[in-house]
C-alpha cells in the first residue's frame, strides 16, 4: 500500500506515460484529434446515415404494401400500414435533421476540408 501511495504522490504522476511507453494523445498541431473526428464524421456521413435511410425506405414500402395490398378489405391491416408509413416519414425527417447537424458541425469546425493549410512549398532545383 505504501508503494502505491508513493507512486501517486508529487511529480511521479507526470512520469507515468513514460513508464507505460504511452503515446501522447495529441500532437502539437492537434492533427491526431482532427483526423479522429474527421474519420468518425465521415463514417457517420457515408455509412450510418445512408443505411438508416435505406431501412426507413424499406419500412415505408412495407407500410404501403400493408395499406394497399394486404389491407384491401382488412381495416386493421390498413391502420397498421398507415402507422408504418407515418413513422417512416417521421424517421426520414429526423434522419435528415441529424444529417444536417453532422454536416453543420463538420463545416463549422473546418473538418470538411481535407487540405492542410500553411504548408511549406518545396520547389525542385531552387
Amino acid at each position: 500500500m505504501k508503494k502505491i501511495s508513493y507512486l501517486m504522490g508529487g511529480t511521479s504522476l507526470l512520469a507515468l506515460p513514460m513508464l507505460a511507453s504511452a503515446q501522447a494523445a495529441i500532437d502539437p498541431n492537434g492533427s491526431l484529434v482532427n483526423d479522429s473526428i474527421t474519420n468518425i464524421l465521415t463514417f457517420i456521413n457515408n455509412t450510418i446515415i445512408p443505411a438508416i435511410i435505406a431501412i426507413g425506405f424499406l419500412v415505408f414500402v412495407w407500410g404501403m404494401f400493408k395499406f394497399f395490398i394486404a389491407g384491401g378489405s382488412n381495416d386493421d391491416a390498413k391502420e397498421s400500414g398507415k402507422s408504418l408509413m407515418i413513422w417512416a416519414t417521421l424517421g426520414f425527417v429526423l434522419i435528415i435533421v441529424f444529417w444536417g447537424i453532422v454536416n453543420l458541425l463538420t463545416s463549422s469546425t473546418g473538418l470538411d476540408s481535407q487540405t492542410i493549410q500553411n504548408t511549406p512549398q518545396i520547389t525542385p532545383g531552387a
